[in-house]
């Protein structure tokens, strides 16, 4: 859409800004529950565990509440029947308004959606084109049973080719060589949280930066789709989530004859949504994000779908369905349901912007970004969208969005809904 004459559109409505506000303020907001009611601080994988009677109230005073909250308004639809994820979440992109959610904030082991925050975290720190060989070291502590791309140690790898891991593969291995980067797990971990904590991602705590399964590592459907929300402002972030398929670089092999020689092989990526499966089709709109699964958190998922201009977040946690892509049919539906409800269902919460966002300067919002660097910087184009393939199945769109953060203001009262003007960023994007 256009950039308005204001780069700054502010609503204020009273009512559920000052309760959200009080929200985001109180004591439930800065520490979540644990993810049942047992005394472990660790996530439970009992498939009949239930929620704690009351959880973070980071987003507003229902979406602490367990169990659906909705609220429909005259000509909205009823939810999709026969869900089953133990937490998931519908919200608006653009305005941050939860459309509906289950048990949005209970604490549970995230698998690799998790990348979605290691991604948004590391990504501006090199560019692409930064080449590193991989040490023996850098592969150490990967936990049994990951899921690896194939990254080989002595072997040089571009950046690039190490985030194309992350996202289609889903590569522990990436991620562990870009830990070993930015100077190790331990420091990856504390930059993770960090970061969390600055997004208000409060029930989220990183043990291990690529999602495997480790005591106390936690998240919720909320903080994921927080995760997605703020990865999606960055150009790379978009286009490495909505990439279907590509080449990675092999292993470097010797002839007979002492010829060496490197060949790529393909990868695709996991995302069922954006690349189809034998039951499951590609998502009209599908813009990616993440999957993920381990024992504790089951089949985790946050997509992102644009359709008549509306962009959607959704994130579908552990469904109790003993069913080959669940999680991509219950989101599909939930997707489906959203894109009929918007504009009809009253929102029963807000996803709440960076708290750095609160200290935004005039020169910054003037701007119309957070850090005031003025439209078609890295990181604050629209997000990229891929809907679904043609007949051939060989092209996406990709649409643009304007990104809505929730402010504080320093009197605790209300809150103000800020879109950025961005330029509209529509461009077609043939798949591999």
């Amino acid at each position: 859409m256009p950039a308005p004459k204001k780069a700054l559109r502010r609503s204020l409505t009273v009512t559920s800004a000052v309760l959200t506000a009080l929200a985001l303020l109180s004591p439930a907001a800065l520490a979540a529950p644990s993810p049942s009611t047992s005394p472990s601080t660790s996530p439970s994988a009992s498939p009949s565990a239930t929620p704690p009677a009351s959880m973070s109230t980071v987003g507003g005073p229902k979406l602490g509440k367990p169990g659906t909250q909705v609220d429909l308004a005259g000509g909205a639809p009823v939810l999709p029947k026969d869900l089953t994820a133990r937490s998931w979440i519908v919200a608006d992109a653009e305005s941050g308004d939860v459309l509906a959610a289950h048990n949005a904030h209970w604490r549970l082991a995230p698998a690799s959606t998790l990348k979605m925050l290691f991604a948004d975290t590391l990504l501006p720190k090199w560019p692409k084109t930064t080449k590193h060989k991989v040490e023996v070291s850098d592969l150490a502590g990967i936990g049994a049973g990951s899921s690896m791309v194939g990254v080989k140690e002595e072997e040089t790898y571009t950046v690039h080719d190490l985030w194309l891991g992350v996202f289609l593969r889903s590569g522990n291995d990436a991620v562990h060589v870009l830990s070993a980067m930015n100077d190790g797990v331990d420091k990856t971990v504390a930059d993770m949280n960090a970061h969390a904590e600055e997004l208000q991602a409060l029930d989220t705590t990183v043990v291990s930066p690529d999602g495997y399964d480790m005591p106390g590592q936690v998240s919720s459907a909320y903080d994921l789709t927080l995760f997605a929300r703020s990865g999606l402002q960055k150009k790379d972030f978009r286009e490495y989530a909505s990439t279907v398929r590509a080449k990675f670089p092999g292993e470097t092999k010797k002839d007979k004859k002492g010829k060496t020689t490197r060949k790529p092989f393909e990868i695709q990526n996991t995302n069922r949504l954006l690349a189809g499966d034998y039951d499951v089709e590609v998502y009209p709109g599908i813009a990616g994000v993440k999957n993920g699964y381990t024992t504790n958190a089951g089949n985790t998922f946050t997509g992102v779908a644009e359709r008549g201009g509306k962009v959607l977040l959704v994130t579908v946690m552990h469904p109790a369905k003993d069913e080959h892509n669940a999680v991509y049919k219950e989101t599909a539906r939930l997707f489906d349901w959203g894109f009929e409800a918007a504009g009809k269902a009253r929102p029963v919460g807000q996803l709440v912007g960076p708290r750095s966002a609160a200290q935004a300067s005039p020169s910054a919002e003037a701007s119309g970004e957070a850090g005031g660097t003025g439209k078609g910087a890295v990181g604050t184009e629209p997000v990229a969208g891929a809907p679904a393939a043609d007949g051939s199945g060989g092209v996406g769109i990709a649409a643009g969005i304007t990104a809505g953060v929730l402010v504080l203001l320093a009197g605790g009262a209300f809150l103000i809904n800020r879109k950025w003007p961005l330029p509209d960023l529509v461009r077609r994007r043939t798949r591999p």
